[in-house]
C-alpha cells in the first residue's frame, strides 16, 4: 500500500506541474506550485508512514546511508511519472523528505527564454562560467540548457559532477559522462583531479561547496577547459568575493589573479513570481571583459558594479535591477514582487 501511496504522490506531484512534493511528519503531504507552498487533500502524516513510503523507493545501501548519517541525497527515475532529486532527512527524530522534480526532457535555450548573450558565451574553449543564486532558483535548468546547446552542434566530451546527477543527456554531437557522487566517484575534488585523466572539453560541477573544489575547478579553466560550476550567491560581484574569501590572506593575490584570466561570466539568477501564474528567471550577467579583469585582479571587486552597466548594449551585461525593471514593464511582475527579489531594493523603488 504504502510503495503505490508514494508513488501516487509523486505521480500528482508531475501532474500538477508542481516543482516538489514535502513530507514531513504532523503534517499533510505539500506540493510547491509556482513557488508557493500547497497541502494536498490528505490525512497529517505521522513519521512511521514517512519511513514505509520512503524506503520502499531506495535500496539496502542507501537504506544503511541514511541511518548513518540521517541524511541521504540521490536521484530516482520512476517510469511514467519523471525524474526526481530526492533528500531524506530527520525531523525531531522522525524521517522527513522533499523530492524536486526533474524534466525528463532536457530544455533548449529559447525554452528557458535565455538571454541572447549565452549561446556566444558557450563558443568559448576554455576559462569558468557560473551560474549562481538561492536554491530553487533555476541554476540546474539553465546549466541544462547551455549542455544542450553545446550538445546540438559541438563535437566535444561533457563531464558532468553532480550529487546527484540531475539532467540525463542523450549523446548528440557531444559525448556526456554523468558522474553521481557517492556511487560513481567520492568527492567533488576527488573526481576534478581525476577529470583531467579523462580528455574532458568541459566540465559541469554541480556545487563549488569548498576551498579544494574551487581551487580545482579553476585550475581546470586555467588549463584549457571550459568549465561550468554553481554557488548560493545572489549577485555576480557577490559570487567573485565568496570565491576569493574561502581562501586564505596569503593565498587570495593568486586566486585573484586567477579568477581574473579565467573568470568568463557570472549569471546570478532568481525564479520570481509571475504574474497569472508560472515563473520567470531575472539574471544578473557579468562578463569578463578587460576592465573587469582588472578589478578583479586590484581587488576592487565593490567597483564591478558600475563597470557592469557601461556599454551593455556592446557587452551584453546586464544588473538584476534592469531584469526587474524589464519584466515590470513588459507586465510580467508585480512591483511588490520586484521589490522582494531585489537585491538593490533602494535602487529598484528609486527607479520604479
Amino acid at each position: 500500500m504504502a510503495d503505490f501511496n508514494i508513488k501516487k504522490l509523486l505521480q500528482s506531484v508531475t501532474a500538477h506541474g508542481a516543482s516538489d512534493l514535502h513530507l514531513v511528519s504532523r503534517t499533510e503531504p505539500q506540493i510547491r506550485l509556482d513557488g508557493a507552498l500547497k497541502p494536498v487533500n490528505l490525512p497529517k502524516l505521522t513519521g512511521e508512514d514517512i519511513e514505509e513510503m520512503c524506503y520502499s523507493l531506495i535500496t539496502e545501501r542507501q537504506k544503511q546511508h541514511f541511518e548513518e548519517y540521517n541524511e541521504l541525497d540521490f536521484a530516482l527515475l520512476l517510469p511514467n511519472i519523471g525524474r526526481f532529486r530526492a533528500n531524506y532527512y530527520r525531523v525531531l527524530g522522525d524521517m522527513a523528505a522533499a523530492f524536486r522534480t526533474i524534466p525528463i526532457n532536457v530544455p533548449s535555450l529559447d525554452d528557458i527564454g535565455a538571454p541572447l548573450v549565452y549561446k556566444s558565451l558557450l563558443k568559448r574553449e576554455k576559462g569558468l562560467i557560473l551560474v549562481t543564486g538561492p536554491t530553487g532558483s533555476g541554476k540546474s535548468t539553465t546549466l541544462a540548457a547551455m549542455l544542450n546547446e553545446i550538445n546540438l552542434y559541438q563535437s566535444k566530451h561533457i563531464i558532468t559532477i553532480e550529487d546527484p546527477v540531475e539532467f540525463i543527456h542523450e549523446n548528440k554531437k557531444a559525448v556526456f559522462s554523468h558522474r553521481n557522487i557517492g556511487e560513481d566517484t567520492k568527492n567533488f575534488a576527488t573526481a576534478l583531479k581525476y577529470a583531467m585523466r579523462q580528455d574532458p572539453d568541459i566540465i559541469l560541477i554541480g556545487e563549488m561547496r569548498d576551498k579544494e573544489t574551487i581551487e580545482a575547478a579553476l585550475t581546470a579553466a586555467e588549463t584549457g577547459h571550459l568549465v561550468f560550476g554553481t554557488l548560493h550567491t545572489s549577485s555576480a560581484p557577490n559570487t567573485i568575493n565568496r570565491i576569493i574569501d574561502v581562501f586564505n590572506g596569503e593565498e587570495q593575490p593568486q586566486v585573484r589573479a586567477m579568477l581574473s584570466s579565467s573568470l568568463v561570466a557570472v549569471i546570478a539568477q532568481a525564479l520570481l513570481p509571475k504574474l497569472g501564474g508560472g515563473r520567470v528567471a531575472a539574471s544578473e550577467i557579468l562578463i569578463t571583459n578587460h576592465a573587469i579583469s582588472n578589478l578583479i585582479r586590484e581587488d576592487k571587486v565593490h567597483q564591478i558594479y558600475s563597470q557592469m552597466q557601461l556599454g551593455q548594449v556592446e557587452t551584453g551585461m546586464q544588473t538584476q535591477t534592469q531584469a526587474l525593471l524589464k519584466y515590470l514593464k513588459e507586465g510580467k511582475i508585480s512591483r511588490d514582487i520586484a521589490l522582494q527579489y531585489a537585491n538593490k531594493p533602494d535602487e529598484v523603488s528609486k527607479l520604479i
